[in-house]
């Protein structure tokens, strides 16, 4: 956990810091600078109702050293206990920003996952965007378990001091808790669907979609498929609403 008098605030038992995207990149800088292998979760509306139904990933959510927070939903929900957040921090905006960063300061990106070919084109548009950043590896996300000890010997050997890892949550996120220690990569974070936008495979929301809280309308209409994933908010809404009822009857 990040310390350094910054709160995590539990939205329905996942402990979310209350960091501003720049605190956020700051304290990505600490992790760099000290070495030791650390987890950042940016964590949405979606994965905290998936974390409910899997005590695996809500344990690697509480026990992450950098949770963020992800989505419109995520804010409302804090606003309404009555522990407001400073403001969404976008998982797909840490990654441009730490690039950006890392083209200034010399840090060393390996990006995982996606379909073959979706790293490598993101990590090409990645370098014209921020001469300088300095990618040492890429490797598709269709691999089997198997295949596990030699994708992590590959990013262990290239010696990354950031690892953005695109395999979907939660298996991300399981993926960096199990191979943490043989990973030896400072930050290692998941970034779901990121990679494929930045590579172009995929189109982000209008910009004033994004800051009204709607990327997961344009979604759904760019991707059907993503019904799934979407269905997941009005359930998020309403274990929110519920627990609301639960602290007002306590109170009572």
């Amino acid at each position: 956990m990040v310390g350094r008098g910054i709160a995590r605030i539990q939205i329905l038992g996942v402990g979310i810091d209350d960091v501003d995207t720049e605190t956020a990149l700051d304290i990505i800088d600490g992790f760099i600078r000290t070495r030791k292998p650390r987890i950042v979760v940016t964590a949405d509306s979606s994965g905290i109702v998936l974390a409910h139904k899997d005590p695996e990933l809500m344990e690697i959510m509480n026990s992450a050293d950098l949770v963020t927070p992800d989505s419109f939903g995520i804010l409302w929900a804090a606003r309404r206990q009555g522990t407001p957040l400073k403001e969404r921090v976008s998982g797909i905006d840490m990654v441009n920003l730490l690039c950006e960063r890392g083209a200034q300061s010399g840090y060393r990106i390996f990006l995982l996952g996606a379909a073959p070919g979706v790293a490598d084109a993101a990590a090409e548009n990645l370098r014209r965007q921020h001469p300088g950043l300095n990618i040492v590896g890429t490797h598709h996300g269709f691999f089997r378990d198997e295949d596990n000890p030699g994708v992590v010997e590959q990013v262990r050997s290239r010696k990354p001091d950031i690892l953005f890892v695109a395999l979907g949550i939660p298996k991300q996120e399981k993926w960096i808790a199990r191979h943490k220690e043989e990973l030896e990569v400072p930050v290692s974070m998941g970034v779901g669907g990121s990679l494929d936008v930045i590579a172009g495979k995929v189109p982000r929301a209008p910009k004033w979609m994004q800051d009204h809280g709607l990327e997961w309308a344009f979604r759904l209409y760019s991707n059907p498929r993503k019904i799934g994933k979407v269905l997941t908010l009005p359930r998020f809404v309403y274990m929110v609403l519920r627990s609301g009822k639960r602290r007002v009857r306590r109170a009572v």
